[in-house]
């Protein structure tokens, strides 16, 4: 029962920390206003971790490589600690470091698609609940790049926006083919 308390709290910690590497790197991209609240937390969250590896790796274009790779070693460091808590405390072979390696990419990609899912649904009820409410400026700008296309494509239905319930199926669908690649690849 320990462990699977100690399981469900590193599962927790390093899924909130990554998905905070995640918004992180999302803000970058789509360079959301640093002084905005919101933005504000998560680079204190994350900067411990990610400003070191700025002064090695730099950013570049729309890509905030250093956040990315910090979501990459969260990941991986996630996998070989549960990893380790579900042997009992022996350590991993060498042998099973690169598929480790592999595995956090696909960590990070669940982590990624999880972040899609939960900001639409958010964004989606505060629409109905609280359209004025002072995430959703936050949350328009962070989802606006993924809805957008979806608009456009989607026949126009009154007042009715359906782009988020696209959006969520093909996020879902994403996640299952994410899931069913560590099946396969791992053997999970």
């Amino acid at each position: 029962m320990f462990r699977d308390i100690l399981l469900f709290l590193i599962d927790i910690v390093f899924s909130l920390f990554g998905i905070a590497l995640i918004l992180r790197a999302w803000m970058y991209a789509i360079r959301l206003h640093p002084f905005n609240p919101y933005s504000q937390a998560i680079l204190r969250v994350s900067d411990w971790l990610v400003q070191p590896l700025r002064k090695v790796i730099p950013a570049t274009g729309r890509f905030d490589w250093p956040c990315i790779l910090a979501c990459w070693l969260t990941a991986l460091i996630y996998l070989l600690l549960s990893g380790f808590i579900l042997s009992a405390g022996s350590l991993p072979p060498v042998g099973m470091i690169v598929p480790a390696m592999l595995a956090a990419v696909l960590t990070a990609l669940k982590w990624f698609f999880n972040v899609i899912v939960w900001m639409t649904l958010i964004q989606a009820v505060l629409s109905w609940i609280n359209p004025l409410s002072p995430v959703m400026p936050v949350l328009y700008t962070l989802t606006a790049p993924l809805l957008d296309p979806i608009r456009r494509a989607l026949p126009r239905m009154g007042g009715l926006d359906l782009s988020p319930l696209v959006l969520l199926v093909i996020a879902q669908i994403a996640m299952m083919v994410v899931q069913h690649l560590a099946f396969s690849a791992f053997g999970l």
